[in-house]
């Protein structure tokens, strides 16, 4: 292979072919930087797209959580509101006769003995009024349990508040028992009672045991 004089690589160097050949090289290294830039941006740009995406997908997952349980709530709002007019009209009794008449029915079917009864009302309610029942109540022990069981599931919402032991004779127990139910405002301004002035008023303290 002959070796290339002097002259001959100052002719190929100021050559067209040769600058020509050159420019192509250059042009070819410079596209290939920036198509290997342009690849790195593309998926760095396509890694932080994915990731927001997915962090507003998690974001809406958890807004979906919060809100899961107010879905409905308008529907769950109008049956609760039908079951409480149900309720007021089968439990709450009609007016103050109402409740002495159950009362006196329920003494009878069990066979206890009221004495001392007294009838009083609460603070007038938005929706109810309370009425306080505090009487003695004296008979056989199963008499009376029989009596305080009825009172608890009869029809008429009826409250046992507190029993206390007032003395025992015989197979005779003596208790004083304090109940409480309720009435609409309107039919308890009627009533006529006594308005108590302290809706917490405590169990009947006549000594001995107390329960409920």
């Amino acid at each position: 292979m002959k070796r290339m004089t002097a002259a001959q690589a100052r002719e190929a160097l100021s050559s067209p072919l040769t600058w020509h050949i050159a420019g192509v090289a250059v042009l070819a290294i410079v596209v290939i930087v920036l198509g290997t830039r342009l690849g790195i941006d593309w998926s760095a740009t396509d890694s932080s797209s994915t990731s927001a995406l997915a962090n507003k997908q998690m974001e809406l997952k958890a807004l979906e959580l919060e809100t899961s349980s107010l879905r409905g709530v308008d529907k769950r709002v109008a049956k609760s509101r039908a079951l409480i007019k149900i309720f007021y009209a089968r439990r709450i009794p009609a007016n103050y006769s109402s409740i002495a008449t159950r009362i006196g029915a329920l003494q009878v079917a069990s066979g206890v003995q009221l004495s001392r009864v007294q009838y009083a009302q609460g603070p007038p309610g938005t929706d109810l009024t309370e009425i306080t029942m505090d009487a003695g109540i004296s008979g056989a022990y199963p008499q009376i349990m029989r009596f305080v069981n009825s009172l608890e599931r009869d029809q008429t919402f009826f409250v046992v508040r507190a029993m206390a032991l007032t003395g025992q004779q015989g197979g005779l127990v003596n208790l004083r028992l304090r109940v409480s139910t309720w009435l609409r405002p309107a039919d308890a301004a009627s009533s006529g009672l006594p308005t108590t002035q302290d809706e917490t008023q405590s169990a009947p303290s006549t000594g001995g045991k107390e329960g409920e």
